[in-house]
């Protein structure tokens, strides 16, 4: 669906499959007004998305599929030898088998694309294209939102590049998602594990950084901050992450003191104008993570930890069935071990593994039970 020039409803039940445009957008506004944030799963494969799909029916929640740019290439599988092709070919795949399935599921689903730096807006761009094209068969957008993280660079560069590409997505119907501040960390190849080498300064986004880019985007569309407040990727050891999110609630309050009344070129009629979003939620203190969806965090990204839960499952059940990861039949008892080494078993396993790390997700960001999606 198209973004209009009216507000969305903020209640109406949703069609449950991938959410775009009005749709989306009155699902952000659930999330802000119900106090609730949904989690944002990067996935590599159709284990990992269907295992995302299958906790977030069991939780009624909906939730958001990302993929970073490493995430679609794998899953047009690393012997596509030209790099940036996969990353657009494994997306555009990974995007349709959602459209297919997701609506089977009965949840809402988010469609969205992780950090991509300067080098990666051709990855970007190439999927705005895909977009287009179903836009023009379909009437909708292929994803719901990418994300530009273009950080590291000057505010007024960071903020031309992502209104240049706003500027082309929201004919679409389609949000764009910016980050303002450095978040620790690495992800995918963006950012570095040296969480010493990050300017502490840059590690907290200023609010008055976070009223330009609303003044400079929402005149184009919708769009979404990663707004800093010392989040890192990764899960570090305690005492390495010191999380901020006073700083969201200052910028919530800046945008609405400027821009509250009804002569602005964008008038707000909440005290949650931005719509917020948290990276590196994996090992967070729940605390935390309760404060910052309080201030109007709608997503909260975690990698991490469902990496974990895949790993940590498979590899439980390779140590408890050892022989059968190293014969076809037991050298000793003659005894077929195929129902073991069978993928769809320790595949299967790690799925479990995913969905049962989101299931605590799904708890702690509130959403269990809220999915908008109707019948």
């Amino acid at each position: 669906m198209a973004m209009t020039g009216t507000s969305p409803s903020r209640t109406a039940a949703l069609k449950p499959g991938v959410v775009t445009g009005d749709d989306y957008r009155a699902l952000v506004a659930a999330c802000q007004d119900g106090g609730y944030a949904l989690p944002a799963v990067n996935v590599i494969g159709t284990h990992s998305l269907n295992a995302v799909l299958e906790s977030a029916a069991r939780n009624r929640s909906d939730v958001i599929i990302q993929l970073s740019n490493g995430g679609a290439r794998f899953f047009a599988g690393e012997g596509l030898k030209d790099a940036m092709q996969a990353r657009i070919l494994g997306a555009v795949s990974a995007a349709q088998h959602v459209h297919l399935v997701a609506a089977h599921y009965g949840v809402c689903v988010v469609l969205h694309t992780d950090h991509a730096n300067r080098p990666l807006i051709p990855w970007v761009e190439g999927l705005v294209g895909h977009s287009e094209e179903h836009f023009r068969r379909t009437g909708r957008p292929l994803f719901s939102s990418h994300m530009l993280d273009l950080s590291e660079e000057p505010l007024d560069a960071n903020l031309d590049e992502c209104a240049r590409i706003l500027t082309r997505m929201a004919p679409l119907g389609m949000s764009l998602e910016i980050e303002l501040g450095v978040t620790g960390g690495e992800e995918d190849g963006i950012g570095s594990e040296d969480l010493e080498s990050a300017d502490n300064a840059h590690l907290y986004t200023q609010p008055e950084d976070v009223l330009r880019a609303h003044e400079r985007l929402s005149p184009i569309g919708h769009f979404s901050v990663a707004a800093s407040f010392g989040n890192v990727h990764g899960v570090y050891a305690p005492g390495n992450v010191k999380l901020r999110p006073e700083i969201l609630k200052a910028s919530q309050e800046l945008v609405a003191q400027r821009h509250g009344g009804g002569d602005t070129p964008v008038p707000l009629a909440t005290d949650k104008p931005l719509s917020l979003v948290f990276h590196g939620g994996s090992g967070s203190d729940k605390d935390k993570i309760a404060e910052a969806v309080r201030y109007g965090v709608f997503k909260m990204n975690i990698d991490t930890d469902t990496q974990f839960a895949f790993a940590e499952a498979v590899g439980r059940f390779v140590m408890d069935n050892p022989k059968a990861f190293r014969h076809q039949i037991d050298p000793d008892s003659g005894k077929p071990y195929k129902k073991l080494y069978d993928p769809r078993k320790w595949v299967r396993e790690g799925e479990l593994g995913i969905a049962k790390r989101l299931d605590e997700a799904f708890a702690d960001l509130g959403s269990a039970g809220r999915s908008l999606a109707g019948a």
